[in-house]
């Protein structure tokens, strides 16, 4: 396992490398207190903000535990000013891939972002932001077809106004072909 908070991430970030956890989206796998394999916007790193962001392993969706954000000041903003989480993964261009998770929300706003991306440039076809209250675990589900010029998926999640915001069994999965 290698913690990484380096000039390729520089301050805006900080990332736990596991090897063997995958995109860990279930966020089984933890160290440090952090899901590892994804590039965290947390509170060592998000400017003018108060939250946490924790493992909690009392309330998931599946697994034994879930990524959990108490959110008492933010930027509306989002990216890496706000808290959240990023990941970019393989992809097939021309290909339509489902991302789908599992969340809860009391109070907060969050943006969830999805799209194609290159080394300098990306191209985001979802992009929705959302205060429902969610008091129960509810599934969320987008669709989304990687453009021919890019080779990589990224998801982005934010929480962009205060409250708790839960989130758990986080999945990327090639869309099932409708045939007529």
């Amino acid at each position: 396992m290698l913690l990484l908070n380096t000039a390729c991430f520089g301050k805006m970030s900080e990332r736990i490398a596991h090897k063997s956890a995958g995109l860990n989206g279930d966020f089984e796998v933890s160290q440090s207190g952090y899901p590892v394999n994804w590039i965290l916007y947390t509170p060592k790193t998000v400017p003018h903000s108060d939250f946490d962001m924790v493992v909690d392993k009392t309330d998931f969706s599946s697994g034994k535990q879930s990524l959990k954000f108490v959110v008492r000041e933010c930027s509306s903003i989002g990216g890496w000013k706000s808290p959240g989480l990023t990941s970019e993964i393989e992809a097939e261009p021309g290909v339509t891939y489902k991302v789908s998770f599992w969340a809860k929300n009391k109070g907060s706003q969050f943006r969830f972002m999805l799209g194609g991306v290159s080394a300098k440039e990306g191209q985001y076809g979802v992009n929705v932001t959302s205060s429902d209250t969610m008091e129960i675990w509810q599934k969320i589900e987008y669709e989304f077809t990687v453009p021919g010029n890019y080779s990589r998926l990224r998801l982005e999640l934010n929480i962009t106004k205060p409250g708790v915001f839960q989130i758990d069994d986080l999945k990327v999965e090639k869309a099932q072909s409708k045939t007529k």
